[in-house]
């Protein structure tokens, strides 16, 4: 069977046109931590370089779906487009509200996406550098795509247990929303250089969320008050991810034909500052171009990334559309872990 391309079909590149964010407004400190657990400031910064994150007022309305939605209208605002010129929506996340309808729907109806398609990726902290490489073969391809928003948005403090027997996990974990908007180009050359999307499955048992007797591992008692409650072995989490991180970035630029020096900015998820630190080291980068704000936000799962880049785009440091070579790189619970290397 051929597989030509129809004589119609154009070859179109994928750019990033806008980006934004939304925030809780209610800060929770390593102070405020003190209070509730057995823990220091000391230990925290030391072990994950986190000294604030943001927590959701549930009683005020705040949420997966409206920071979401909050952070794709800034986008939106950003790249100057209106919600009808959205194909679709994708929307990064781990803690929707509820099974169904899907987060991505209700914020495309908050925006007033009439004619997008919308679903939801659960990769978790994976989730939205997934998105980027869905979107760009979405537009890429000849179904027709044109302009696409993909959210990463997490509230992962609703999975929390704010006493001592989950004090590990608690102190990493906030809350936020960050959004692109990605566009066809007629320059074919802009859009995703090179990517991976991988898992190991077998290593679900190191971040799980359990609902029931039977989503605990075998090995694991099986414990009511765990219920809906982030279970993570915290050095295995570590072990993978520092073998992962740098393994990652080689084998992209190795995909690209690049080298580390060839890249602008490394836009990477923020789960620990040491693993940041020595994935920078490991590849001679200079602080200016492994972007770090764990110690502002903790680890914000699929709003990790976005928060990152629209912090970035805002501040001057990227250029939407100046032919920056921008690789995004992540990994969580899956366990999953990806790359997405863009022309920007």
């Amino acid at each position: 069977m051929s597989t030509r391309q129809p004589s119609s079909f154009k070859p179109v590149g994928a750019t990033i046109v806008g980006t934004g964010s939304a925030l809780p407004r209610t800060a929770l400190t390593n102070q405020d931590l003190m209070k509730v657990m057995d823990t220091s400031d000391e230990w925290i910064v030391q072990r994950t370089g986190v000294r604030t994150r943001l927590k959701i007022d549930q009683a005020a309305g705040e949420s997966t779906f409206s920071l979401g939605a909050r952070a794709l209208q800034n986008a939106m605002d950003s790249a100057v487009i209106r919600a009808d010129e959205l194909d679709m929506i994708v929307c990064a996340t781990m803690t929707p509200e509820m099974l169904c309808p899907a987060s991505a729907c209700r914020i495309a109806d908050a925006v007033g996406a009439k004619n997008a398609g919308a679903f939801d990726l659960n990769a978790a902290c994976s989730g939205f550098v997934y998105g980027l490489n869905v979107a760009n073969d979405f537009i890429k391809g000849s179904g027709g795509y044109k302009t696409i928003g993909v959210v990463g948005a997490d509230c992962l403090t609703t999975l929390m247990d704010y006493s001592n027997a989950g004090r590990s996990t608690a102190v990493i974990f906030g809350d936020g929303a960050g959004a692109a908007i990605v566009r066809a180009t007629d320059d074919a050359s802009k859009g995703v250089l090179a990517q991976f999307i991988k898992c190991d499955g077998g290593g679900w048992k190191d971040i799980f969320v359990p609902e029931c007797p039977q989503d605990f591992p075998e090995s694991v008692p099986k414990d009511p008050s765990k219920y809906c409650k982030v279970q993570m072995n915290g050095a295995g989490v570590f072990k993978f991810a520092v073998g992962t991180f740098p393994e990652l970035i080689a084998q992209t630029l190795e995909r690209a034909g690049l080298q580390a020096s060839d890249i602008d900015m490394f836009v990477c998820h923020q789960s620990n500052a040491r693993i940041l630190a020595a994935a920078r080291e490991r590849f001679g980068l200079s602080e200016a171009k492994l972007y770090v704000n764990i110690d502002r936000y903790g680890n914000t799962v699929g709003a990790s990334v976005p928060l990152c880049l629209d912090e970035l785009v805002r501040s001057g440091r990227l250029q939407l559309g100046g032919g920056q070579k921008v690789m995004f790189v992540a990994f969580g619970g899956g366990l999953t872990w990806g790359s997405s290397l863009w022309q920007l």
